[in-house]
């Protein structure tokens, strides 16, 4: 079971989030601190304690807007201890998932918080406990790992979705946002099409022009007419500026000898 610290500056908010963490079976205890300093001081205390005191606490609740230190702050200072508490991020604000992830949470609540929604946030937390407490086997053969995730957090009234990248065919510029196109589906996130180019470019995504970047191994066709470059990927015809439409034809040529 599971022993929890819920940190929010908002009273109110933070007893709410107790009682419905104490409501839940799975959870052994959920203590509240209203600050980062607090909730710091009590996360080495139980450190001191030992990982097997009862004061051990597995996951962390935390909001990211407070006074002082930011919930993303103290994410960063959490992940250089020995042994860090799991992090579930708890906020009114959608547009810090991205960070919330690259912080390694298991997951990212919005307020107000609705009871289903924080079930599935325990059993989050519950499903890794119980892979960390599990033996792991030994592999028969070294293998080479991605430390890129393979997933991205998409938020949808209220719910945190996980898109696969290998899903993804294409990527539309929305100003500060993007649109992730997949074959079922659309899904809108706040981050530049700049920044993904450059996440992303290992996973075999190029740019194509200002708007697009494309998964290499997902376009289907490309066509020249009349001097203008376009690609088509899956029922989408898109068009390739001709500052990428060189390197493009390249890269599909070596991509298809391969």
């Amino acid at each position: 079971m599971l022993r929890v610290l819920a940190v929010d500056d908002e009273k109110p908010a933070l007893e709410e989030l107790l009682f419905l963490l104490r409501a839940d079976s799975r959870v052994r205890s959920a203590e509240g601190a209203t600050d980062a300093t607090e909730a710091l001081r009590r996360i080495n205390r139980a450190l001191d304690a030992g990982p097997d005191g009862d004061d051990a606490i597995d996951v962390v609740f935390l909001d990211i807007h407070m006074a002082g230190l930011t919930g993303l702050d103290v994410a960063r200072l959490l992940a250089g201890f020995a042994r860090p508490p799991l992090i579930v991020f708890v906020t009114a604000h959608e547009g810090f998932a991205v960070q919330a992830f690259d912080l390694k949470a298991v997951d990212y609540v919005l307020k107000p918080v609705r009871r289903e929604r924080l079930a599935e946030a325990v059993r989050r937390v519950s499903d890794l406990m119980g892979q960390a407490a599990a033996p792991a086997p030994l592999p028969a053969t070294p293998v080479a790992v991605d430390s890129a995730p393979d997933q991205i957090p998409v938020e949808l009234g209220g719910v945190t979705r996980f898109v696969p990248i290998h899903s993804i065919a294409y990527v539309e510029a929305h100003g500060d946002y993007a649109r992730l196109h997949t074959d079922e589906g659309s899904h809108l996130v706040r981050i530049p099409l700049s920044t993904l180019e450059e996440r992303w470019a290992a996973r075999g995504f190029v740019r194509i022009h200002r708007r697009h970047l494309v998964a290499l191994g997902r376009i289907d066709e490309l066509r020249l007419d009349a001097g203008a470059t376009t690609v088509r990927v899956g029922g989408a015809e898109l068009a390739v500026s001709r500052r990428h439409a060189r390197e493009l034809r390249d890269l599909l040529m070596r991509h298809a000898r391969r």
